[in-house]
């Protein structure tokens, strides 16, 4: 028997962007995520299923808004009777220059798409945070400041004002510092012109990502472009650390 969702009332996060928010971390980490009833995927053919780690090959792949979640839940945010549901509406190797995150492109519309269906569920679920990780693709594409601040700004703004949630808290995140730390050049100005953005568009922040490993790092694959499994598991817990800072206990 299908399940009726519409029975839900769900505190949704969004989470795009490209590879490292869709998640391709591997390795061991510390504390692995656990599948529960408290959170869940909106996933992005707009089918529902429990929140876990995903299968890839031989080897487990980790998602930072698992651990993410994991702390909303813990740090008593979610209200009793509620659940999260992420909306996961990341696609590896996508970015604005190549037609995929500006305001008629396929993978911004779907996400639109992804949230109206969420929250025409059932009139009480609610957003509750946008968690973006992208700019890889662009800085490759030679993205200058200027154009990458006013697509970044462009896309939050319009969320925002689309679904009357003027103050919703949005968060980015570093560059993997192993591939940005000989790839500068052409990083700086992505780089610089997301964090400009968290800090003019209001209620948002950047999360710095010293220290957090690549896969290469952690086992030796070649990949430096991506958050190991572990350095996804931490990143989650920098973005809540922000959110908690953007939505102190009143």
């Amino acid at each position: 028997m299908l399940r009726d969702f519409s029975k839900e009332e769900f505190d949704i996060i969004i989470q795009a962007g490209q590879s490292n928010s869709e998640g391709c971390g591997q390795g061991d980490v510390e504390n692995p995520y656990s599948a529960n009833e408290n959170i869940w995927y909106l996933n992005n053919n707009f089918t529902i299923s429990m929140a876990q780690e995903r299968i890839s090959g031989n080897s487990v792949v980790g998602d930072f808004s698992l651990s993410f979640a994991r702390e909303y839940v813990a740090s008593g945010k979610l209200m009793a009777g509620r659940k999260v549901l992420i909306i996961r509406a990341a696609v590896g190797g996508t970015g604005f220059l190549d037609n995929h995150w500006k305001l008629n492109d396929d993978l911004y519309l779907r996400m639109m798409e992804m949230i109206k269906t969420a929250l025409s569920m059932n009139t009480k679920n609610k957003l509750v945070v946008f968690l973006w990780h992208q700019g890889e693709t662009d800085a490759t594409l030679n993205a200058d400041f200027q154009t990458h601040y006013n697509n970044l700004s462009t896309l939050i703004n319009n969320v925002r004002t689309t679904f009357d949630c003027e103050n919703l808290p949005f968060i980015a995140g570093d560059f993997v510092h192993h591939w940005k730390s000989v790839n500068m050049e052409i990083c700086s100005s992505v780089v610089n012109a997301i964090k400009e953005v968290c800090s003019t568009i209001g209620n948002s922040m950047f999360v710095e990502t010293t220290g957090l490993q690549s896969n290469d790092q952690k086992i030796g694959n070649q990949d430096t472009i991506h958050f190991c499994r572990e350095s996804l598991f931490q990143l989650g817990m920098k973005y809540f650390s922000a959110f908690e800072h953007l939505t102190p206990v009143n």
